[in-house]
């Protein structure tokens, strides 16, 4: 006695064999592993901020210049961008629909996420390398 197979997808998605695009669990797991990197790095910047309020531009720039806090400030950017990254990719996958514009938006994802953190290790560079 065989039992039918009880099957979730549509008839339609059976014959043109789409179904999972085997990369959520990669992105998943980065996603996650960036969540958990930016508490800490988000505190640090916190208590940098906090530590700096008041304080005249080369006391920033001097504190920006010590290589533990230009480190933590390169990660706290990286992980930021990272995640961001992703997150909007996932958005863009789920609820942009039209082929054309769901492939736009992630091309213009890419490029403004990376082109934002370019930026901002830019400026701790210079800021950092400067002081």
């Amino acid at each position: 006695m065989a039992t039918a197979r009880k099957d979730m997808r549509t008839p339609l998605a059976r014959v043109r064999a789409l179904g999972s695009a085997k990369s959520g669990t990669s992105d998943h797991i980065r996603q996650r592993i960036t969540a958990v990197a930016l508490v800490p790095l988000s505190l640090f910047f916190i208590g940098f901020v906090v530590m700096l309020t008041g304080a005249d531009y080369a006391t920033a720039r001097a504190w920006l210049g010590n290589p533990i806090v230009g480190v933590a400030a390169l990660l706290l950017i990286a992980a930021a961008i990272m995640h961001m990254r992703i997150g909007m990719q996932i958005v863009i996958e789920d609820y942009v629909t039209g082929h054309r514009l769901r492939s736009a938006a992630l091309i213009a994802n890419f490029f403004f996420c990376y082109a934002a953190g370019f930026a901002c290790i830019y400026a701790v560079v210079k800021i950092g390398f400067s002081a």
